[in-house]
């Protein structure tokens, strides 16, 4: 079996390398040691793994097959031990984050806060943007986002269930008064962020529908400035619970039509890779979640 990983690591590392002697310098090791691990791999898998000339080596074509596979396989390996000794680490460097503006505000920049007084050797860049943003191609450790989202090639964990909801203030409940329908709500006034006109569709008890046109009165593409309209007794608004929460908890909002909702809008955390989550973004993660979990408990 080819279950030596010392043998493996050589076998890489050779082939790396480009030489014999600059393997064994890479490794640590004599030259005699990576020659004798070599002939060992190669004995044992019964074929001739790297050609040598005088000049230069290469894989053969079985050496270059194996290659693929026992790269992989020490990645994954490499992976799970950097992650193991992690464990018992604070985390270091800077920690990359975008998240969207009014959520960023209310939840995620106060988790950050937090993390950096913990741990004083992180530093924290947050990027507070509506757009859906690449991972990638603009070097962020994880973008925290609300709602579907279309197809990513990057790994996504739920942070926790959400759902947008209709909410008002109090003060403009009591004055226009408070439906019990959806028709009812028709003749209310309606805030609304962004340029879109499309009806607000609302699921209801026993899998019912309804929608409505929400013809607004006051439109904007802020969607904190929406919330302070709200707050200021306006009108009623769409919004995401996480984002209400703590005002449904102090009774400066207050859930409209409470048997209905406006579809479900998960909190995600998008990132990079799964092969090897680090320390800092695993640890705002669990962070994040655990501050949702309480905002959303005192509702």
């Amino acid at each position: 079996m080819l279950d030596d990983l010392n043998e493996l690591k050589t076998f890489r590392a050779i082939l790396t390398a480009g030489s014999l002697s600059a393997a064994a310098q890479r490794l640590g090791v004599t030259l005699a040691v990576v020659s004798k691990r070599l002939a060992s791999l190669e004995e044992r898998a019964g074929v001739r793994l790297i050609q040598r000339t005088t000049r230069a080596l290469s894989a053969t074509e079985e050496g270059a097959r194996l290659l693929v596979d026992v790269e992989r396989a020490l990645d994954t390996i490499e992976a799970a031990e950097a992650s193991l000794a992690s464990a018992h680490d604070e985390p270091v460097g800077t920690l990359r984050v975008s998240a969207p503006i009014a959520f960023g505000r209310r939840c995620v920049a106060p988790v950050l806060s937090g993390l950096t007084t913990r741990y004083p050797r992180l530093s924290v860049s947050l990027e507070l943007d509506d757009r859906m943003v690449d991972i990638v191609d603009e070097g962020l450790d994880v973008a925290v986002r609300i709602g579907a989202l279309a197809d990513s090639s990057a790994m996504m964990r739920k942070l926790a269930d959400n759902h947008r909801i209709l909410v008002a203030s109090p003060a403009y409940l009591d004055q226009a008064g408070r439906p019990t329908t959806p028709a009812e709500a028709a003749s209310h006034t309606f805030l609304r962020y962004g340029g879109a006109a499309e009806p607000w569709r609302l699921q209801g008890p026993n899998g019912t529908a309804a929608s409505l046109s929400a013809s607004a009165r006051l439109r904007i593409d802020d969607g904190d400035v929406v919330h302070e309209w709200a707050l200021a007794g306006h009108g009623i608004m769409l919004k995401s619970e996480v984002d209400v929460a703590a005002d449904l908890a102090v009774g400066s909002l207050e859930r409209v039509l409470p048997d209905w909702h406006g579809g479900e809008a998960p909190v995600v955390g998008l990132y990079p890779s799964a092969r090897h989550l680090p320390l800092k973004t695993r640890i705002f993660l669990d962070a994040l979640t655990a501050h949702i979990e309480r905002v959303v408990s005192k509702k």
